[in-house]
């Protein structure tokens, strides 16, 4: 079956994941020299920003299920990053001082990032692209419980 490249360029997930991959590529260059791929990254900055946060509270941030959360957490243990504390009746994640001390040159490669995509798509595209993309996901996350039972289909015309 033959594919017409504009079929393509309509079907919003192809596209989107196609924009993600690139992103992808992008932000492995960056974050390549912390080591860590930028999911880890991203674990690190929700729990900088949240100290104690739950791991459901985690999982959610990040849209990931919780076997995936509970991988990274260790590993990021092993590395001593991050520590889980027993709350009362639940597990809360910290950084370690060695967590911290890594967060500043996350800033730093975050900073790298940004200027990276933003002088490639201009500032302007990238704030309109982010703020349609957040809220399209978040639509779909809403409607994640009837969307699920619906047929898979691309619509693309």
């Amino acid at each position: 079956m033959k594919i017409n490249e504009s079929i393509l360029s309509m079907c919003l997930y192809f596209t989107s994941n196609r924009f993600a991959r690139y992103m992808t590529k992008m932000a492995e260059e960056v974050f390549e020299k912390l080591q860590l791929s930028p999911t880890y990254v991203y674990l690190l900055v929700i729990v900088n920003q949240y100290p104690g946060i739950t791991q459901k509270e985690l999982c959610e941030k990040l849209s990931i299920a919780p076997s995936t959360s509970t991988r990274f957490i260790d590993k990021l243990e092993k590395l001593e990053l991050v520590y889980r504390r027993l709350e009362w009746k639940e597990t809360n994640i910290h950084l370690t001082e060695k967590g911290i001390v890594l967060c500043e040159e996350i800033d730093e490669c975050f900073d790298e990032f940004y200027k990276q995509y933003t002088s490639i798509l201009g500032e302007e595209n990238n704030h309109v692209l982010a703020k349609a993309l957040y809220e399209s996901s978040e639509i779909l996350k809403k409607e994640r419980s009837s969307f699920f039972f619906l047929p898979i289909i691309c619509i693309c015309k």
